[in-house]
């Protein structure tokens, strides 16, 4: 009985993936033929079921740019960069589709720490640090029992010191995963959907406007009341909106 459950649940996942296969290539052949509402219903239909990668959110942003859609075009090139980071195919995208929105915001200036921060972390996400911090531990494991084994000590010695920086990348990977997880935890950001949004001073329609803020933007969410958002934007102004108006981008 065991057995066969196992197999029915192989079987399941076998026939899931290829109907979101099915799925995807019946989406490509819409988009290379123009037909860009088909190839985003097809899509569509793979996030429904649960299933997403980059190269999904990808195609998405590239279907809904096609369709003048600035707001949907940006918010799936960004998830797409989440996912993969430093995609230049997808930064560069996501650069034509950040030419079509109207705020023109100055993004504050990061000081040398902060930028050395950046490329050092964000080199890898946080999944991807844990992936190489597993596989460095791999390696250290297999040059100690390596060690063990050798007979002599040039070979010994070699073994010994490529175990210990085995284990020195490992335990870095390890400390830059959790660091990482931790500024993904933190990081909320999400995208203005509605045409044009008044920013206020206070989490209701009566406090001042503050400024405003038009589809395609990208902001920060810092907390929420009700259903209104404190957000954030690049030049460090901060505001509350009504929360119907953005998508967060971290909705995985």
């Amino acid at each position: 009985m065991k057995s066969f459950l196992a197999f029915l649940v192989l079987w399941s996942a076998f026939f899931i993936n290829a109907q979101n296969d099915a799925l995807f290539n019946k989406g490509t052949e819409a988009y290379n033929q123009g037909d860009y509402n088909t190839a985003i219903a097809s899509y569509l239909e793979i996030l429904e079921k649960g299933q997403h990668s980059a190269e999904l959110y990808y195609n998405l942003g590239n279907s809904y740019y096609k369709l003048n859609q600035i707001a949907p075009s940006i918010y799936y090139y960004e998830k797409a960069l989440l996912l993969k980071p430093n995609d230049s195919e997808i930064k560069n995208n996501l650069g034509y589709a950040q030419n079509m929105t109207l705020d023109a915001i100055e993004t504050m200036p990061e000081t040398g720490l902060s930028k050395i921060y950046q490329n050092v972390v964000g080199v890898l996400s946080f999944d991807q640090w844990g992936y190489a911090a597993v596989a460095f531990m791999m390696l250290f494991v297999v040059l100690y029992i390596t060690f063990y084994y050798l007979k002599y000590a040039t070979q010994k010695r070699i073994a010994f010191i490529s175990g210990m920086l085995s284990l020195a990348l490992a335990v870095t990977a390890a400390i830059l995963a959790f660091v990482s997880y931790g500024d993904y935890k933190d990081d909320q950001p999400a995208i203005v959907f509605s045409d044009e949004v008044i920013i206020k001073s206070e989490p209701n329609e009566r406090s001042q406007e503050v400024f405003r803020l038009h589809e395609g933007t990208k902001l920060d969410v810092l907390e929420e009341f009700n259903d209104w958002k404190k957000v954030r934007i690049a030049d460090g102004q901060i505001g509350w909106l009504p929360t119907e108006n953005i998508k967060l981008l971290k909705d995985f």
